[in-house]
């Protein structure tokens, strides 16, 4: 395990602290435990050393003192716990991963790596410009460990680069904290031992005794060597609660905690207060609640203070009394002597009773009007009031919308439609004769509508422009093209790979060039043509020593191959009795499978035999080279009374590859081998997916 040297430059959060909290007249330290006093302070110093010593605490202690076994066991805890954490600090600051050196399982691995992951995150809360104060739930010790690394990573980025060497004397500003930064803490802590007096004497409760001398309307409460009596209800509102149980009003005026406003005088009452006005109003005058002089109303009062025949009309402070005329109906008014009522002439200028334009007619105490054509008298108003014709008939003046005017109407259409020669009929306005749309308008009742020719779409902002649809930007615009989709206005342009590819007769697909059969190949004379996608290959098949090339070279679809049968010589009984007999040389063109979901078969090996022979017969097929990676594996299966192996391409394989697989296809007779055919297959993977 890595050393565990100490690291005084770095703030160990792990502590423990002991104290003892004594009754009166006990001792400040040692305890008796049998027959020895024992000073906790050294028990702890002895966990302290077994721990640096050992880097052990599960040896016993030698202690008979049960509580300085328990405080030895503590210590020595929690000094093996920081000495692991300053190992952790180290791995961090020497930049090794936290889980390089240590076995997981183990205890101290777990501190080495807990405190080497805090103080990374405190590193790396540096190195991003973050605050050192950590708010993330990683506890309280991960918390110290995080900020400590933080902090002396602020204060090491902040040198210049000479003054780097220095960085080991500044002090920590967390060094001479007892209890974040050092080793042993404060002994006024956590682990508090209380041992009863043995002086100590039992307190009476003199409530429960009866004892007390609480009066009624009081309780009875018990303390240490006493009682103190409490009155059970409050003073209510207004009064205090005295020490000697008896309730005394307060007097809000002198304490100011009243709410009279500046224009009143506070006076105190028991157990309350009263707002007293200062200002005194005059005669005719009463005073509010706010302390403001209103008018008093005399003439509202129940005796009428003016005589019979005479009406009362108020002042401000007072009242006069007036003498009564007479009251004349409407229409007619007092005479100049004021002594009889006369007939008013509604209708003499320049007063237009019943509007301009309309003829007025006087009447005793009243008018008539004589409205023109399209008004109407109205009694309410006594003047002439415009026929509103829209309302009185609807839909019977206008096709489409009415709009009344003073002593007429007038229609109007709605949008897309216009006026008549009738001035009352709506009927269509063919808008695409102003050619609104950018490409193609069709008139309908009422309105228009734009639609763009094939390649393009109308704009979802105005309506009526015609946008270009990228189609390679469509979610199917992958699949348009087989290799490259390029954007042209109200169309597309499907393009190939510039060699070894071209557009087929569709416009979108990829037809591979088979150089071979056009003859564009290099290849030389002792060299065979192989097609392949986008491509081909010059390869030369030489027969190995007693094997001949066999005249009739198969050609399939995409698979071109040569082979080799056995020719032994004359009394040559190795070659008789080796069992390959055919060596074959395949060449296969596989794409890119872009999605690659299953199993792609690519290569047949088919067998003529029994698919189950009567004598025990068999066909193994085997991949003996080339497979790296395992991305092919080879099946046996039976179809139409043959034995098939079916090689196929079981892992995904990006392009441009080339692979060599050496295929045996063994045929067994009574668990030996008597027949081999020898196949390798040379497989060209294109980068390309068609």
């Amino acid at each position: 395990s890595p050393s565990l040297p100490p690291s005084p430059s770095l703030p160990l959060p792990l502590c423990l602290s002991i104290s003892l909290q004594m009754l009166p007249n006990s001792s400040p330290f040692p305890f008796t435990a049998g027959t020895a006093d024992v000073l906790l302070e050294d028990c702890c110093a002895d966990g302290h050393r077994l721990a640096t010593q050992k880097r052990d605490c599960s040896v016993p202690y030698a202690s008979e003192s049960k509580e300085c076994r328990m405080v030895q066991e503590q210590c020595c805890q929690n000094q093996l716990e920081e000495l692991h954490c300053a190992t952790g600090i180290n791995v961090a600051h020497e930049g090794d991963g936290c889980d390089s050196h240590h076995d997981n399982s183990s205890l101290e691995a777990k501190f080495i790596k807990k405190c080497c992951h805090c103080c990374l995150l405190g590193k790396a809360a540096q190195a991003q410009g973050q605050s050192c104060e950590y708010n993330l739930m990683i506890g309280y010790q991960c918390g110290l460990v995080y900020r400590a690394c933080c902090v002396k990573g602020q204060e090491a980025s902040e040198l210049a680069p000479g003054d780097v060497a220095d960085l080991v004397d500044q002090e920590d500003p967390y060094l001479h904290d007892r209890c974040r930064g050092e080793r042993r803490c404060d002994t006024s802590m956590a682990l508090s031992l209380i041992f009863p007096s043995p002086w100590s004497f039992p307190d009476t409760n003199e409530c429960i005794t009866g004892t007390h001398n609480c009066r009624i309307g009081e309780i009875c409460i018990n303390t240490v060597g006493a009682f103190r009596c409490q009155r059970e209800s409050s003073c209510g509102t207004g009064y205090e609660l005295m020490e000697d149980n008896t309730c005394k009003d307060i007097d809000e005026c002198e304490s100011g905690i009243h709410n009279c406003l500046p224009n009143f005088v506070c006076q105190n009452t028991p157990g309350s207060f009263r707002c007293r006005p200062k200002l005194q109003c005059r005669s005719g005058f009463i005073q509010d609640a706010l302390g403001n002089c209103i008018d008093i109303n005399e003439c509202l009062s129940i005796n009428a203070p003016c005589p019979s025949g005479q009406t009362c009309i108020n002042t401000e402070g007072s009242y006069t009394c007036q003498k009564n005329v007479p009251n004349c109906g409407r229409g007619y008014h007092l005479n100049d002597e004021g002594t009889r009522c006369v007939d008013v002439d509604e209708c003499s200028p320049p007063s237009e009773p019943c509007g301009a334009g309309h003829l007025c007619i006087n009447t005793p105490g009243s008018f008539r009007c004589d409205c023109k054509a399209g008004y109407y008298f109205d009694g309410i108003s006594r003047t002439c009031a415009d026929i509103n014709e829209c309302r009185r008939y609807p839909g019977r003046l206008c096709g489409h919308k009415c709009e009344n005017t003073p002593g007429s109407y007038h229609c109007s259409c709605t949008v897309g439609f216009k006026l008549s020669s009738d001035g009352r009929s709506c009927e269509d306005l063919n808008e695409c004769s102003s050619s609104p749309c950018s490409q193609e308008c069709a008139n309908v009742y009422g309105s228009y509508q734009c639609y763009c020719r094939r390649g393009y779409q109308l704009s979802d902002v105005d309506g009526i422009t015609c946008e270009d649809i990228d189609e390679c930007a469509l979610p199917t615009g992958g699949h348009i093209c087989s290799y490259r989709c390029i954007n042209v206005p109200g169309s597309f342009q499907c393009n190939c790979p510039s060699t070894g590819y071209r557009l087929a007769a569709n416009g979108r697909s990829c037809q591979d060039i088979d150089e071979c059969a056009a003859g564009t190949h290099n290849c030389s004379i002792n060299a065979t043509c192989f097609n392949i996608q986008g491509s081909f290959r010059c390869l030369s098949f030489d027969c190995p020593e007693n094997y001949r090339r066999s005249g009739d070279t198969i050609r399939h679809e995409k698979t071109d191959t040569v082979r080799c049968i056995k020719s032994c010589r004359p009394n040559d009984v190795t070659c008789v009795l080796d069992p390959v007999h055919t060596i074959s040389h395949t060449v296969i063109s596989l794409p890119t499978f872009r999605e690659f979901t299953r199993p792609e078969e690519i290569v047949f090996l088919r067998a003529v035999t029994p698919a189950y022979p009567a004598n025990h017969a068999d066909i193994i097929f085997d991949i003996t080279e080339g497979n790296l990676r395992d991305s092919f594996d080879i099946i046996k299966r039976y179809l139409d009374g043959m034995t098939v192996g079916v090689v196929r391409q079981v892992r995904p394989i990006v392009g441009p590859y080339y692979a060599t697989l050496k295929l045996e296809m063994n045929y067994v007779v009574g668990g030996m081998v008597s027949h081999r055919n020898v196949v390798n297959v040379h497989i060209f993977v294109s980068k390309y997916w068609f």
